[in-house]
């Protein structure tokens, strides 16, 4: 059977409160906007895909960097952007709250 599924390994890193980012840690099982690219503008973003981020620590709070896994749906063209090395932006709606680098493709 072939999955729906894209999962990853990333680095994610949540920005600190003072610089944008969450006031409280997440969980896993979060499923915030991941921005892949921004207009020109820099403030607006082409697309937001949604994506489930999952760890074993209880939360990862501002200011923290952990590995994570994320998984992200097939259908939403986003196997075309999912290379090693990539970076992209976390965001709660237009809210950046921190970034992420793709370390592993576990399964495509």
């Amino acid at each position: 059977m072939i999955s729906d599924i894209i999962e990853i390994k990333a680095k994610l890193t949540l920005y600190s409160t003072e610089n944008g980012g969450r006031k409280t840690g997440i969980k896993t099982g979060y499923r915030p906007n991941h921005v892949f690219e921004y207009r020109e503008n820099l403030s607006d973003f082409v697309t937001a895909y949604i994506g489930q981020i999952d760890f074993e620590k209880e939360l990862i709070l501002p200011s923290e960097t952990e590995i994570v896994t994320v998984k992200f749906l097939k259908h939403q063209n986003i196997f075309e952007i999912i290379q090693k090395g990539r970076i992209w932006w976390i965001h709660e709606g237009r809210n950046k709250i921190g970034e992420a680098e793709i370390i592993e493709i576990i399964k495509e």
